[in-house]
């Protein structure tokens, strides 16, 4: 079963609220698709949003990555030599983490459809549901609180709140005026999206806990480099704390546990060039005891259902944050995951079960540079 073609498209889809953190706002979902197709005729999906803050991609240099780099080291090859094959696409260039998730699951959706099985259950077959949080973004402390109480209005059990855009007192402000608009029953986690500095940290986060507003965890309050100032903070303060964006390869996973510097990880394709390095950072945390979270950027259902897969194969994935699709006006695809509120529930077709795209929501042969089809 050998690489055929590798195809690229282009898709916008507007936010129904904006989404605000302390790295960005995101009122467009913008994405680029990717199709694998195999000499048997088997077709796999794949896709890679820009996320220029996080990953330094932005949609040309994907389109480029995809169509100048990657694809001509892999076109012929046989995905059933899968090693080399992902061998071959990690060492296609330095960086370009999102261009090659979106080959990489589209090469797992091939091979899962190959062996016949739905991937979660090809890469391990863990379980087969499970429930995703839901983003707050960060506001004004009124109108978070507004929109935590509709989630939960809408049965989301657990909250993603994001912090970190302002002072530690705002952050703080935030905190209880959504505690005291949901009570003390669902779960709160907060993201600072490296907001903080770790004294900073250390202090907002025991005010939080002297004032009992119960945080489950805290992801990356501090800057991605500063993995002794993350472990300062974990070792200074009871909430559970939760690298992400100082996690990209398993290489970093396992800087930040032979430090201790966290006590969880996440885990996001887009950051780890794929499921296949995914894979290697979930055994690794697993080894040292370390649950972990697999996340998302603001994707469209493509990739998280790549990741719901994903995550749903691996014994020590105990968190989700698949919330993304649900914040589109539209999707790209017509089938794959489906939501039932909180719930998300695996298809049971091989691969990614996702047999075809919405024909409005994807512009194939597009030239991302100009904005105009070839």
């Amino acid at each position: 079963m050998n690489i055929r073609t590798i195809e690229t498209g282009y898709a916008s889809i507007p936010l129904h609220t904006p989404f605000k953190t302390a790295l960005r706002t995101v009122t467009t979902a913008e994405t680029v698709v990717v199709k694998v197709t195999c000499d048997n005729g088997i077709t796999g999906w794949g896709e890679a949003p820009p996320t220029h803050v996080i990953t330094g991609d932005s949609v040309a240099s994907i389109h480029y990555a995809v169509n100048n780099i990657i694809k001509p080291r892999l076109l012929g090859e046989s995905v059933r030599k899968r090693e080399q094959v992902f061998a071959t696409l990690s060492r296609s260039a330095v960086g370009n983490t999102s261009a090659k998730a979106a080959v990489d699951m589209a090469i797992y959706d091939c091979l899962a459809q190959y062996a016949g099985m739905p991937l979660y259950q090809f890469l391990g077959g863990y379980q087969s549901a499970l429930e995703t949080d839901y983003t707050v973004s960060v506001n004004q402390p009124d109108e978070m609180a507004a929109h935590a109480q509709t989630c939960i209005e809408q049965g989301f059990h657990v909250l993603k709140v994001k912090v970190g855009s302002d002072d530690s007192l705002t952050d703080i402000r935030r905190i209880e005026a959504i505690r005291e608009q949901v009570g003390p029953e669902p779960s709160i986690r907060l993201d600072a999206n490296q907001g903080w500095q770790a004294k900073e940290a250390i202090s907002t986060i025991r005010k939080m806990e002297t004032l009992g507003l119960d945080i489950e965890l805290i992801e990356q309050p501090v800057p991605k480099h500063d993995l002794d100032g993350m472990r300062y903070v974990t070792a200074n303060t009871e909430t559970l704390i939760m690298a992400d964006e100082s996690v990209f390869s398993a290489h970093d996973a396992r800087m930040v546990l032979e430090k201790n510097a966290a006590d969880l990880i996440n885990i996001k394709l887009m950051k780890a060039g794929g499921i296949h390095e995914a894979l290697k950072i979930a055994k690794l945390a697993d080894v040292y005891g370390v649950e972990c979270m697999t996340g998302s950027m603001i994707e469209t259902g493509i990739g998280i259902t790549a990741a719901a897969h994903f995550a749903a194969s691996q014994p020590n994935v105990t968190r989700y944050d698949f919330d993304a699709p649900l914040m589109l006006a539209d999707d790209t695809m017509e089938d794959g995951i489906s939501y039932h509120g909180r719930h998300i529930r695996l298809e049971e077709k091989p691969g990614l079960g996702i047999s075809r795209m919405k024909a409005e929501a994807v512009r194939w042969n597009v030239d991302v540079y100009s904005g105009v089809s070839d």
